[in-house]
């Protein structure tokens, strides 16, 4: 069987907080940090075996925890400072050893008091820390922010082709256009990227550069050389006409 060489995590989203996704993945090792359901199912932790007849240990206790009891219980609450989103963020934080059976035995729970209500976190390792759950659950916002510019900004998933193969290839274009945007990019000021935004007085001129802003640049950048292209000096008539075609296709 695989084993990592290194510590592995993956953080997923809620709906794969299941058996048939728990199960291989906790027998590779990987560490699993996913959304908790508010009416998950929580046992407490076995209690120590007692003397007798050897048989297969137990993976919970004998005592039902509801998330929501404990949440509304007004003791137990700490306070901690998090590195989230790039910034030092508190939170106000619960956290315990449960048991879980889709998880096949004990899992540590973090539940966090947000403005919109309080949100439930786990780990298949009982070991982990807050700081360690909390930052992972945060670090997977960058992919969502990925997944939602790829199909409103970069249009991956509106191509309009019938076979698999094709939506598979055309899939692959918008990763790739987005990948080279990013990285050209990469070592422009953000000053040069939002530059329009000086004729949108309702938009925010702190807001960092989002990838339509830097495609945006890019664009500008390659009508800039079409332009400069067209007025440098002894081009025939021919040639202008087909600079003007081209800057036509690519204002539209």
């Amino acid at each position: 069987m695989f084993r990592p060489p290194k510590a592995l995590w993956v953080v997923a989203d809620g709906a794969y907080a299941t058996a048939p996704f728990l199960t291989p993945v906790n027998a590779l090792g990987v560490r699993v940090v996913s959304r908790l359901r508010k009416d998950a199912a929580l046992w407490t932790e076995p209690g120590p075996r007692r003397p007798g007849p050897r048989g297969r240990r137990r993976i919970s206790g004998d005592r039902r925890m509801s998330l929501a009891e404990r949440a509304g219980q007004k003791g137990g609450w700490s306070t901690g400072t998090f590195d989230l989103y790039g910034k030092a963020t508190v939170k106000r934080y619960k956290t315990f050893v449960a048991t879980w059976r889709p998880a096949g035995g004990a899992i540590r729970v973090v539940r966090v008091d947000e403005p919109t209500g309080w949100r439930a976190y786990f780990c298949t390792d009982p070991a982990a820390t807050v700081a360690d759950i909390l930052t992972r659950v945060a670090g997977r916002f960058t992919l969502e922010a990925t997944f939602r510019d790829l199909k409103h900004v970069v249009g991956a998933g509106q191509q309009q082709v019938r076979r698999l193969p094709a939506n598979v290839g055309a899939f692959h274009v918008c990763l790739w256009t987005f990948v080279m945007t990013e990285a050209w990019a990469w070592n422009a000021t953000p000053d040069a990227l939002v530059g329009h935004r000086a004729t949108a007085p309702w938009d925010d001129a702190a807001r960092r550069p989002s990838h339509a802003d830097k495609r945006r640049g890019w664009r500008r950048e390659l009508q800039g050389k079409e332009i400069r292209a067209a007025l440098r000096p002894g081009m025939t008539e021919a040639e202008i006409q087909a600079a003007a075609e081209r800057l036509l296709d690519l204002a539209a």
